[in-house]
């Protein structure tokens, strides 16, 4: 790559004071003075958001990566590259791309350093920008070393450039080097490594995230026994002083991170953030599923975000953060689906998760509001077979293990003049309460339907909130879920083929059979 130096970081603050200023000097970061120490950095408008069809996953064989889907029908969930085309578009990038610039050397925690589901990574990088970044969202510098003395010297390999070598052949727009023409992220799940070339956006750049932390991480947890989720993780605390753990996948833009920092409308109640966008699983001895966030700042895009939607991640980027441009972001959930309901097993909930959609993010490249499936919120990241995924969360769920309850919440549900029926944010306190009563196995709560366990009417605490229309936000139309779940079938056999378990087939046949029987 021929860096003209190299910069091992030790997570200093004297480190991080030296890059802010060359950031500066150079115009890559701007100092906001109404805050303190908060930067904004504008980026090439071409390199704004993750780039899903330039992403791969390498491996072997084709179907360890993507699912059998019938001919002529492009996999959804990831696209996979053989080690011989790729060692082909190595060839074509990374020969000399970091000629004339520094390379970073990153090494990195996710998860606290030394922790038991903790893993190391190392990341070369030709960006500052990048180590500014990843010293904000992951542990890193020379304690993470001592860790990896104490490793076995395990690590996942992480490489990234900008892609522009300099002399720069091409204009550089805003002082961001890209290349997006060329630009790739690569992932070679059995080795372990990463290599991401010509976007210096987060998701594709900070390879600590959903590069490592969940399409790798799921690979290394599919190994070893746990779960490499897109979760946010939240405690929540009653008004008897007893605290509960939620973990929660939403796809992209649908409202993680302001659960998880929830400042709830009644009171008595508490939240804790864990974390508001992965979560790593796993068993303990006693059962129980227990559950770590291994990142350690917060990533996220603005747009929505205020101090009447979230006031505490408005508190907690008031200094030591950096504000880079994002493009504006829509939610959205398809009518007929009430505000909450509890699946009927622990493969029902998986079922049920397998059937998500919401609109597109912001934080990746599609446009307009269009609606699409992403199963378990994992569509854009899935690093490896989306059926082996489901037969894996199937294993995990056989005793000994204590499985949780899982349930599925729509906070977007519209009335017929678009207008929301529930008022969201602070007030999901509410479903949350049900939820949790439900998981004390308060049998009185709830009434059975075709799709599984929703409140009965009186069950949710709407004290002070006018104008709820119980009936609309609860129903399940007849003809609406008939037509998801022949629309469910045709996804399944298109993206997930032979690869679908029989289990879940027989529960999407079991649904549909009982939605035939709802009177209309």
């Amino acid at each position: 790559m021929k860096p003209s130096a190299i910069f091992i970081c030790d997570g200093s603050q004297n480190e991080a004071d030296e890059l802010i200023a060359r950031c500066v000097e150079r115009g890559v970061l701007v100092p906001l003075k109404a805050y303190k120490n908060n930067y904004l950095c504008r980026t090439d408008p071409r390199d704004v958001a993750r780039v899903e069809s330039k992403t791969w996953m390498i491996t072997p064989e084709k179907y360890d990566s993507v699912c059998h889907t019938p001919e002529g029908v492009k996999p959804m969930m990831g696209q996979w590259m053989s080690p011989d085309e790729f060692g082909k578009e190595l060839d074509d990038r990374f020969p000399g791309c970091m000629a004339g610039r520094t390379m970073y050397v990153i090494p990195y925690s996710m998860g606290p350093v030394g922790g038991p589901l903790s893993k190391i990574g190392i990341e070369l990088t030709d960006s500052d920008y990048v180590v500014l970044c990843m010293r904000i969202m992951t542990r890193m510098g020379e304690p993470v070393l001592k860790a990896l003395a104490k490793n076995n010297g395990e690590f996942v390999r992480c490489v990234h450039s900008v892609g522009q070598p300099k002399p720069v052949a091409t204009k550089v727009i805003n002082h961001w080097p890209c290349n997006p023409e060329k630009t790739i992220i690569a992932h070679r799940p059995a080795e372990r490594e990463i290599w991401s070339f010509g976007s210096g956006y987060g998701g594709n750049s900070l390879l600590g995230k959903k590069c490592f932390a969940l399409r790798i991480a799921m690979n290394i947890g599919y190994d070893e026994g746990w779960m490499a989720e897109h979760m946010l993780i939240m405690g929540v605390t009653s008004p008897k002083g007893e605290e509960r753990f939620v973990a929660a996948a939403f796809p992209s833009a649908c409202g993680k991170t302001n659960l998880a920092m929830l400042e709830p409308t009644i009171p008595g109640w508490k939240v804790r953030v864990i974390g508001d966008d992965i979560a790593w699983m796993k068993f303990g001895a006693d059962g129980r599923l227990y559950a770590i966030n291994p990142e350690y700042g917060f990533f996220g895009v603005a747009p929505g975000t205020s101090h009447k939607t979230n006031p505490m991640a408005m508190a907690s980027f008031q200094e030591n953060a950096i504000f880079t441009n994002v493009a504006e972001t829509a939610d959205g959930e398809p009518e007929g689906v009430p505000l909450v309901f509890e699946s009927r097993s622990w493969v029902h909930g998986i079922f049920v998760g397998a059937c998500v959609k919401s609109e597109a993010t912001a934080a990746a490249e599609h446009t307009g509001k269009q609606v699409m499936h992403d199963p378990m919120a994992m569509r854009p990241f899935m690093g490896y077979n989306f059926g082996r995924y489901m037969r894996h969360w199937m294993k995990l769920g056989q005793p000994p293990h204590k499985v949780p309850k899982i349930f599925h919440v729509n906070w977007f549900r519209q009335s017929a003049d678009h207008k929301f029926l529930w008022p969201g944010y602070g007030d999901n306190i509410r479903v949350i309460d049900w939820i949790l009563r439900r998981c004390s196995s308060d049998a009185t709560i709830a009434e059975e339907t075709p799709i599984g366990f929703i409140p009965k009417k009186g069950t949710i605490n709407l004290e002070g909130l006018p104008n709820v229309n119980w009936d609309e936000l609860m129903s399940t139309p007849k003809s609406y879920w008939l037509e998801d779940m022949v629309e469910t079938k045709t996804f399944f056999e298109n993206q997930v083929g032979s690869d679908l378990p029989p289990e879940i087939a027989k529960e999407l046949e079991a649904q549909t059979e009982r939605i035939k029987a709802l009177k209309e």
